[in-house]
């Protein structure tokens, strides 16, 4: 029996949903036709973040607690009516991206598995010159929800002492996005080197609340990612469904909402209401483009000052200026000899909490598993078994690393006790949670799709 099928209507077209009925959401029990009327419920406000921009396809194509894959180039098999236009990554190759502009569009990649959405900060018809600078809060683990209120209410005023206007919404995960629309007069090496400038600047207003540090051993409260702006990166756009259990949306604020704002007040249930009644409240921000010059001008002065470039991810080239890439604990200092020690596996494991690298920090590993939510959970006992060890440790000595590859996703905890007197340190013990990644998985042939991939150029 050949599987159900549902035609909406959208933008003058008629659209084929297939499997409607899939569950998409297993806790709140919402199903692929569900997030499809929802995006149909808040389309002018979504497409008002990804309009005309081109889009890198993150597919959940098994629902949001499935495994998901970005896939830049376009499908091969596509109505004609969807648009594309040709990226150049940092590694040089080249993709064809989709282009949407309409609702029936809109309709067509959520059909694809598309649970959020993740737009380019360039517009298709100029692909060399950001309109868009992001400011990404994330707090490290531990920093609570009014904190990160705090700071982004600091960015605002920072976007406005330097001639940009800014919209707040929240992220749909943990932390807020804050986005200002520029001309589109500068690079992106120009436009990163801007929201660097932004990120040490709510640092210097808010020392105990904001961090622009890029490694994590250095980082505290909430961390302004100014590698957001570097060129292919993306960020879920406004009115985004995450894949969270709860089905939570990247909501829009007026910022006389974000000091008193529950970012789980916010989900596909409540947000085509709240936009029925109230707007949407980014209306006007494609209005608003401002000049990133007072910003570099500012960026000019922290150079003069002695800060130099800050760090970027690790995919890109080394840039002219920019520091070692080498995390600050394991940088040497005048000595040729190999500094720390390679941190020992869990009982039964192969590879410890660094891998094979070196560190001078006493690192232990509490879990691997399948969702955060799990990792989490083994944690907490983890706490319970050692209650005056966990009374010890600061926000920033716990490290919740999602681990991605093509084919897999899992959630590492690892915990620093470097606040902890070294003799009351418990040592490596088994795992809380030991989630194999691997398990069930011919991993001879992902191998050789991966050489298959490599050979066709599929770039990420």
């Amino acid at each position: 029996m050949p599987a159900r099928k549902e035609i909406l209507e959208a933008a003058g077209r008629e659209v084929t949903v297939s499997n409607p009925d899939k569950v998409f959401f297993p806790t709140t029990g919402h199903t692929k036709l569900d997030l499809v009327r929802y995006y149909l419920a808040v389309a002018p406000g979504a497409l008002r973040g990804i309009a005309g921009r081109p889009m890198a396809l993150k597919r959940f194509v098994n629902g949001a607690e499935g495994e998901f894959f970005f896939q830049k180039r376009a499908p091969a098999s596509r109505p004609e009516w969807i648009e594309t236009v040709e990226l150049s990554f940092p590694s040089g190759r080249t993709a064809e991206e989709v282009v949407i502009r309409d609702a029936a569009q809109l309709v067509w990649i959520v059909n694809l598995g598309c649970i959020d959405l993740n737009p380019h900060p360039v517009r298709a018809d100029d692909l060399d010159h950001p309109d868009e600078l992001r400011v990404d809060l994330d707090p490290v683990p531990g920093i609570e929800w009014p904190q990160i209120r705090d700071v982004a209410m600091v960015t605002q005023e920072v976007l406005e002492t330097f001639g940009l206007a800014g919209w707040p919404k929240t992220s749909g995960s943990r932390g807020m996005h804050v986005y200002a629309r520029i001309e589109r007069s500068w690079t992106f090496p120009e436009v990163r080197r801007a929201a660097l400038a932004v990120a040490r600047e709510v640092e210097r207003r808010a020392p105990d609340l904001a961090t622009s540090r890029w490694w994590k051993e250095e980082r505290h409260g909430v961390f302004l990612d100014y590698n957001q702006n570097a060129k292919d990166r993306t960020v879920a756009s406004q009115y985004s469904v995450r894949p969270t259990p709860d089905a939570r949306v990247s909501t829009p604020l007026r910022w006389d909402e974000v000091p008193e704002c529950d970012p789980d007040a916010f989900t596909i249930d409540t947000v085509p209401t709240r936009f029925a009644d109230m707007g949407d409240p980014s209306e006007g921000i494609d209005e608003a483009a401002g000049s990133l010059e007072a910003l570099l001008e500012l960026a000019a002065q922290h150079e003069a000052a002695g800060f130099g470039d800050a760090p970027w991810p690790p995919q890109y080239a080394k840039q002219e200026g920019e520091p070692a890439r080498v995390q600050p604990s394991k940088r040497r200092r005048g000595t040729p000899q190999k500094e720390g020690v390679v941190p020992p596996p869990a009982p039964g494991k192969r590879t410890g909490p660094t891998g094979r690298r070196r560190t001078k920090a006493p690192l232990i590993e509490i879990a691997r598993a399948e969702t955060e939510a799990e990792a989490m959970q083994g944690f907490e006992r983890w706490k319970a078994r050692h209650p005056e060890v966990a009374a010890a440790l600061k926000p920033a000595d716990v490290m919740i690393d999602p681990m991605r590859g093509r084919s897999t996703a899992w959630y590492r905890i690892r915990v620093n006790l470097r606040n902890v007197p070294e003799d009351a340190r418990p040592p490596q013990e088994a795992l809380e949670v030991d989630y194999d990644p691997w398990e069930g998985k011919d991993v001879e042939a992902w191998r050789e799709e991966e050489r298959r991939r490599k050979d066709r150029g599929n770039d990420r």
